[in-house]
């Protein structure tokens, strides 16, 4: 880049430079304490005003160069001055970037915080969210990620991801953060191929993990509701050992149906599968039989192999819950009631917790 194409600098950021060059020339000495503070404060507030370092050291250094043949004396004490006066600069000059950065990344965070618990006035939040890149008056889903270790800010595994994420759509649409140990990415509700593949880059990133989508939803609130339903899917699929590293929300609301009153399907839980506590060994092993039996679509040869069990080992525990609960799994007329107990017993993690 030329010289010409550098911006200049505002005169007062060389103010007194000229003079204190000479004086060292003259008399070898350093720059004094005060003079460095000087030197840093400009440069804090040359980074607070938008000038770029290049631009600043190149004008203290043509100043320099400008008062040299005036100056007399030791030109290594000039010179030892100069470099002061330059590395102070950028010292000021950095230590604002510093603090630009921490107050932009504490801003970021707060809005965040604000936007996923909605606590904020929402004109206000409005506002806020316009400069990350938001418009809440538009549909938002949130795509929470849960991998095999937490997720950090600015750890490599979140900078993959985001790096991958931001690379191939719009940056200015999409927020990327950790909350609470997870990923979280919140997108345009229409585009579902954003989440798509911030799913398989975290899957791909933590190798393993699982992704829960929540529903698209309009306005501030909006991204609230989404990523709620985000993270009661990823608890949902918890507690069912749900397969596949993408779950959404809108495919699972019949067992937010189901678990929205408690007491009803604890009554049915125990009502139909209550008996099974009765064989030997608790009613763990049955109802594993069963939930792997309706997993596999009825068919005793999957069920079995899933189970690591002869088909007739299969058949005689089928044959065992009958006789317990008086449900015939293999009876399309009993199979919705006895499926829908199971559901339940996995969503209240029964029996290993009492109903």
């Amino acid at each position: 880049m030329s010289e010409q194409a550098i911006p200049a600098i505002p005169a007062h950021y060389l103010d007194d430079y000229a003079r204190t060059l000479a004086e060292v020339a003259a008399t070898g000495r350093r720059l004094t304490r005060e003079e460095l503070a000087a030197r840093r404060t400009l440069g804090e507030q040359a980074a607070d005003a938008g000038h770029g370092l290049r631009a600043l050291v190149v004008a203290h250094l043509a100043a320099a160069r400008a008062a040299w043949p005036a100056a007399p004396g030791s030109a290594d004490s000039t010179l030892a001055a100069v470099e002061q006066a330059v590395d102070a600069l950028a010292e000021g000059y950095e230590r604002a970037q510093r603090l630009a950065v921490r107050r932009e990344e504490a801003a970021r965070r707060e809005f965040i915080e604000d936007l996923l618990y909605g606590r904020s006035d929402v004109g206000r939040l409005v506002e806020r969210a316009e400069r990350f890149g938001l418009r809440l008056s538009r549909e938002h889903a949130v795509a929470v990620a849960e991998g095999p270790a937490a997720y950090v800010e600015d750890d490599p595994v979140s900078r993959r991801v985001e790096r991958a994420v931001l690379a191939r759509f719009d940056a200015r649409s999409i927020l990327l953060t950790t909350k609470n140990g997870r990923l979280v990415c919140v997108a345009p509700g229409d585009e579902d191929d954003v989440l798509a593949h911030f799913a398989r880059q975290t899957h791909a990133a933590t190798g393993g993990g699982r992704v829960a989508v929540g529903r698209p939803q309009p306005g501030p609130g909006g991204v609230v509701q989404s990523y709620e339903e985000a993270l009661a899917t990823l608890e949902m699929a918890e507690r069912l050992d749900l397969e596949g590293p993408l779950l959404h929300a809108a495919d699972l609301l019949v067992y937010p149906v189901l678990a929205r009153d408690r007491q009803a399907l604890a009554d049915l839980v125990s009502h139909t599968l209550g008996p099974l506590a009765a064989a030997r060994g608790g009613a763990g092993p049955l109802l594993e039989t069963l939930t792997e039996y309706f997993d596999a679509g009825c068919v005793s040869a999957e069920a079995a192999r899933r189970l690591s069990l002869s088909v007739r080992a299969l058949t005689y525990r089928l044959e065992r819950i009958h006789g317990l609960t008086g449900a015939d799994p293999a009876d399309p007329a009993h199979r919705y009631k006895l499926q829908t107990a199971v559901i339940g017993a996995r969503l209240l993690d029964w029996p290993a917790k009492p109903l």
